[in-house]
């Protein structure tokens, strides 16, 4: 793959401040995208990440914003206009857990996890078409209008209990997606999902940090190993680029084979 396949493209990377994000925003930059770090509320954090891409030669800035918040979103898409005249690349990212047994969920709990996972991607993703389809195809910057990454998770298709908010969440982005990716194509729009599964980042903590808890994780995994968060960065590199300009309407699973249900290995 060329190493600079998306030079002179303005990308936003939802929720980059950290884990699963960082890691996208970090690989788009090599790629040689202009970035807008999103953050929700760790500001140092945002500015790390921006000055790991501009010391390396990189453009970026970072700008808050609370993805399930209209105005806040319509704010943050007119500051990148301003800066950098348009948006090519969108990778919907930012997402939250709020665990509970589904008898003892709030009705808080199920909102915030469904504003911020699925309300969010919504409100980017229709901020973003817009821009396309009033911009078009650029010639030689790339061969589609515009492309939206949305990030899922194996849980769009495995049932999760104990976290019904985060499941139900994944599954309606997986529906979201494919549905934009059918009406925009016509536009040369570009949608796709990606699955990550056991991907070591803040979120999942609980589930690698200790060598038992990972031992257990690991039952899960036919690869055998956790996933980075470059893992996804270099996917969504991949999926941004021309290179993969014929893909739409499908998530892709990065998961280490953990969709094979390995419980069923041995016949159950």
């Amino acid at each position: 793959m060329d190493t600079r396949s998306l030079q002179g493209q303005a990308a936003l990377v939802t929720g980059s401040d950290s884990g699963i994000g960082k890691g996208v925003a970090l690989e788009l930059a090599k790629a040689g995208a202009k970035l807008v770090i999103n953050y929700a509320h760790n500001h140092d954090a945002a500015d790390e990440v921006v000055k790991e891409i501009t010391d390396a030669g990189g453009e970026a800035y970072a700008w808050q914003c609370d993805v399930s918040h209209e105005e806040q979103v319509q704010a943050m898409f007119q500051e990148m206009f301003k800066r950098y005249g348009t948006i090519d690349i969108l990778v919907n990212n930012s997402g939250l857990q709020k665990d509970s047994k589904f008898v003892d969920m709030t009705l808080d709990q199920w909102n915030t996890v469904i504003g911020i996972n699925l309300t969010g991607q919504f409100l980017c993703a229709r901020e973003a078409a817009r821009e396309f389809i009033r911009r078009g195809v650029v010639e030689g910057v790339s061969k589609a209008a515009g492309k939206i990454i949305c990030m899922s998770s194996v849980h769009e298709v495995i049932p999760w209990g104990g976290h019904v908010n985060y499941a139900t969440s994944k599954g309606g982005i997986m529906m979201m997606m494919k549905t934009l990716a059918q009406e925009l194509a016509p536009q040369k729009i570009r949608v796709v999902g990606i699955g990550p599964g056991a991907i070591q980042t803040p979120i999942n903590k609980n589930a690698w940090d200790t060598p038992e808890a990972l031992n257990s994780l690991l039952t899960l995994i036919p690869y055998n190993r956790i996933g980075q968060p470059d893992d996804i960065g270099k996917l969504a590199t991949w999926l941004a680029s021309d290179e993969a300009d014929y893909i739409t309407g499908v998530t892709i699973f990065c998961d280490g084979g953990m969709t094979l249900y390995p419980g069923f290995a041995d016949n159950g």
